[in-house]
């Protein structure tokens, strides 16, 4: 028998299996909480309580694989180190014309002169000098760098040499664009790498903490990690590119959800404690997006599942809606539940929550804590942040206690963008607490924070609610309708309409979930099962589909559906390249190493070709795989003229699949 262990760490929870490889079937799962700071706390007890259920030891583990969703949710919540970015060539203009300005949050550029052009010749040399004067002025905060040239897909000699500079001149990790992608595009790119770098430490982190806990558990196998379109890599690579981690927890509990379910032809909705990532499931495979993955408002270039994520979970902030008719929203930031909390800071929570019951109104934020997340106070921080975090030097206080002026609301929301500070409120989670549909985390305390919660004013001057008891209510019919929605907005986009989102959430569209009688008859539903995944997914994933009219499939190991995807995957490792025409007779064939000019298309196809194999299969052997698989997608671009066929250009990808080799 040949012992695999997947691992999920998401949001809240971090998830563990073992699956018997050869017979096809999971030996035990558990779950443990997700631990922040110190992701090895959770790691750790989700391993130990998954071989101690199978009564294992970890010598017999044959191979673990990791899925996540902290790059999803950090890009969600606008986390992630800070990074500084290095524009090759560009233009000044190119910030105000992408998404990469927003994406940056004033983190710092430079610019530089350099870059290529089509045909991958140089339109400028690359300026040494600038960038080292500008790495002078770049801060300690700074984490790592991203690098994006002009025309680098054709010739990455600039980025690489940008690359080399920066990490002789300060030692610290390194994005070039041309790494992530090969398609044209250069802002994209740029954001591309922008997002990679303020992602590596993060995913570095929790790799190590992975490693650390099979090395103390004597568990000698091979660590792999599962991309966002649902591919393993091994654990090195994702360390270099995290951005393309991804959706790599969706990605998991797609397959997953086909293995445990059988279903073909379904949407699969998957709930977290800070998202909620929903994928059509067709023919019994997920759909990839072919512009390539989208979390929260940034298009990167990274291959990953079609997966539209919706900032909605267990764990989603309650806020009060703006119009006068009252009633709460939640998301897309996710808070600690305060019912959980409380298990950690008894005291600090009863005495809040005691003062703030003496108020018939209580102060708009007399429920919410903030929470320190370092183990020793961070440096490089500004003023007013520096403020704020001497406060929480002792530990978690309750909001009122930690913001004394309101200019230090913004370096607050910095040191929460940053992963710094967490913040703990009511949720579902405690909703759902109060009403017994979960069994973690304080009902008393939860009760009390609702109540306070519940007397607050709302725009028409009414209370929120008139009990926690009704508040609950509120909540989990809040969270009911919006996933909905998001169910909706997917496979209104899946079946191409404009709009989708506003398509969702039409008047029509609401008249016919509610099965509009009148002079017109109107019907909506959906057509195919929705597959309810996630540890709530039970407690709340009925409703959807008795608001949809469709069946809901809840398997029994649907909590643990991403954990099963993460080991039942295979490796599969791309290389691209490109010919373009270089002129009467000429073919450039755009090589890992720089372009190479050749007499004939031929030559230059089987120059490419030989190279990206030799790449691939270089990574896919890295990887633990012997017995590789290639296969090739060719797009030849070709014009006619007069009846004859010009060359314009072609695109080839070599991808070198397997299964990686077990190590017992």
């Amino acid at each position: 028998m040949a012992v695999l262990m997947g691992i999920d760490t998401g949001g809240t929870y971090t998830d563990a299996v073992l699956l018997d490889d050869q017979r096809n079937e999971v030996i035990a799962s558990a779950k443990s909480l997700t631990t922040r700071p110190d992701l090895s706390h959770g790691i750790g007890a989700a391993m130990d309580a998954v071989l101690s259920q199978a009564q294992m030891q970890g010598s017999e583990v044959a191979m673990v694989s990791l899925s996540t969703t902290l790059a999803t949710n950090a890009l969600i919540e606008g986390q992630g180190g800070a990074v500084a970015l290095v524009l090759i060539g560009f233009e000044e203009e190119t910030l105000a014309d992408s998404e990469l300005l927003d994406a940056l949050a004033g983190d710092p550029v430079l610019h530089v002169t350099g870059g290529h052009d089509h045909q991958g010749d140089p339109i400028a040399p690359f300026d040494e000098t600038a960038l080292l004067a500008g790495l002078e002025t770049v801060s300690d905060g700074v984490t790592a760098f991203a690098v994006a040239s002009r025309f680098a897909t054709r010739n990455p000699e600039h980025e690489q040499a940008a690359r080399d500079l920066i990490r002789g001149k300060l030692a610290r990790p390194v994005t070039c664009s041309h790494d992530l992608s090969k398609a044209l595009g250069g802002p994209k790119r740029a954001l591309t790498a922008v997002l990679n770098a303020r992602l590596v430490g993060m995913i570095d982190t929790l790799i190590a903490a992975t490693e650390a806990h099979m090395a103390s558990r004597d568990i000698d196998a091979r660590l792999m990690v599962v991309r966002g379109d649902g591919a393993l890599v091994s654990a090195q690579l994702a360390r270099d590119r995290p951005v393309e981690t991804i959706l790599s927890g969706p990605a998991a509990s797609v397959a997953g959800a086909q293995w445990l379910t059988g279903a073909r032809e379904a949407l699969v909705s998957d709930i977290g404690g800070t998202t909620t990532d929903i994928c059509v499931l067709q023919g019994g495979h997920p759909k990839l997006d072919p512009q390539g993955a989208k979390v929260g408002p940034y298009r990167t270039m990274v291959e990953a599942v079609a997966m539209r994520t919706f900032g909605l979970g267990g764990d989603s902030e309650v806020s009060l809606s703006s119009g006068l008719e009252g009633g709460v929203m939640l998301g897309p930031r996710r808070v600690i539940p305060v019912s959980r909390f409380a298990d950690t800071y008894p005291a600090l929570v009863r005495r809040t929550l005691d003062h703030a019951l003496q108020f018939e109104t209580p102060p708009e934020h007399a429920t919410r804590f903030v929470v320190p997340q370092w183990s020793e106070l961070p440096s490089g921080l500004d003023r007013r942040e520096d403020a704020v975090a001497q406060r929480l030097a002792s530990g978690p206080l309750p909001w009122a206690d930690v913001i004394q002026r309101r200019v230090e609301l913004s370096a607050l929301r910095r040191l929460v963008r940053r992963g710094l500070v967490a913040l703990s409120d009511i949720t579902p989670t405690d909703a759902s607490r109060l009403q017994g549909r979960v069994d973690a985390g304080n009902a008393e305390i939860a009760k009390d924070a609702l109540t306070v919660f519940a007397r607050r004013r709302t725009a028409n001057g009414g209370r929120v609610a008139l009990s926690a008891e009704a508040l609950a209510d509120q909540i989990v019919d809040a969270l009911t309708k919006q996933t909905s929605f998001a169910v909706l907005e997917t496979a209104f986009a899946d079946e191409g309409w404009e709009d989708a989102a506003r398509m969702a959430r039409h008047s029509l569209t609401v008249a016919g979930l509610r099965g509009h009688r009148n002079l017109i008859t109107i019907n909506t539903g959906l057509a195919v099962p929705v597959v309810g995944l996630g540890a709530s997914a039970q407690c709340y994933y009925g409703a959807v589909g008795e608001t949809l009219g469709c069946d809901a499939i809840l398997p029994d190991a649907g909590g643990v559906a991403n954990a099963i995807g993460a080991v039942v995957g295979q490796v599969a490792l791309h290389a691209d390249g490109s010919i373009t025409s270089a002129g009467e007779g000429l073919f450039a064939a755009h090589l890992p190493g720089g372009p190479q000019q050749f007499e004939s298309r031929d030559e230059a196809m089987n120059a490419l070709r030989a190279a990206l194999t030799e790449d691939a299969g270089a990574r896919a052997r890295a990887a633990g795989v012997e017995d590789i698989r290639y296969r090739e997608s060719l797009d030849l671009r070709e014009s006619q003229i007069e009846a004859k066929s010009i060359f314009i250009e072609a695109s080839l990808r070599v991808t070198a699949l397997g299964r990686p080799r077990l190590t017992k």
